[in-house]
């Protein structure tokens, strides 16, 4: 059997991390590793983040007491710091040092990330969407993190706030479903199906309504037409004026008095 290879496809594969179930360590404490522990620490809150770096940003010093789990090492790099570490972000300008920490990352089996250099990544950090329980994380294969951020903006704008609600109500009904895992999918199916009938059905009838009042006012300026075609509006004034004048000359004063 022929084997199918891609080389433009993007064959980055996608997971969700339990980073509280890990140790990480982010070496740099300038404004990328303060990016970087922006991400890492909204996203999980209760991230075991150790911070190594000579200097550390102020800001980033408030953002990590804001978090139990998060510890600063005011220090230079040390490769004891690698020991127990399941995950290395290198967020300095040092490339030389990212290299070497790479290097025996690589025979520790701790999966690394180099912020600004995809040929030293084992892994991507990806664009984040999160609107309560949902999240969606956008990748371009490290080509344009600025691309990623764009998308990013989009969804924030397009998904609305309260998409939370139906996805807690959903996951009620899917949990007081009885049956196997194919029954639920299936029952599923038929209720969000009849959401969307009913959806059809009331777009139906504004559009029943819309027609009718389109019709009633085509039918209304068919019948004005036919009016003014057989007798003229000229013909009507005059007959108007001709009325007008048959009356007593005291009419107007009799109308203002309520006769």
């Amino acid at each position: 059997m022929e084997r199918i290879i891609n080389s433009e496809k993007n064959s980055l594969y996608p997971i969700f991390l339990k980073a509280e179930n890990i140790q990480t360590l982010l070496v740099g404490g300038g404004n990328v590793g303060l990016e970087k522990s922006q991400s890492l620490l909204n996203n999980s809150p209760e991230i075991k983040l150790t911070i190594v770096a000579p200097l550390i940003k102020q800001e980033l010093k408030e953002l990590a007491s804001k978090y139990n789990y998060c510890r600063l090492i005011e220090r230079k790099f040390d490769l004891a710091d690698l020991d127990n570490k399941q995950l290395v972000i290198c967020a300095t300008d040092d490339l030389e040092l990212h290299k070497t920490i790479k290097a025996e990352s690589n025979k520790r089996n701790i999966l690394v990330n180099v912020a600004d250099t995809p040929g030293l990544c084992d892994f991507y950090l990806s664009s984040i969407v999160q609107k309560g329980s949902l999240k969606i994380a956008i990748s371009t294969n490290g080509k344009s993190p600025t691309i990623a951020k764009r998308i990013k903006e989009v969804l924030n704008h397009s998904i609305p706030q309260d998409i939370d609600t139906s996805i807690d109500n959903i996951n009620i009904l899917r949990n007081r479903l009885n049956g196997n895992f194919t029954y639920k999918v299936k029952k599923l199916n038929t209720l969000t199906k009849s959401l969307i009938d009913n959806e059809s059905i009331e777009k139906e009838k504004r559009w029943r309504k819309i027609a009718t009042w389109s019709i009633l006012a085509f039918a209304f300026m068919l019948i004005g037409h036919f009016i003014f075609s057989y007798i003229p509006i000229a013909e009507i004034g005059n007959d108007a004026v001709a009325w007008y004048k048959t009356l007593d000359k005291n009419f107007n004063w009799m109308l203002l008095a309520g006769f």
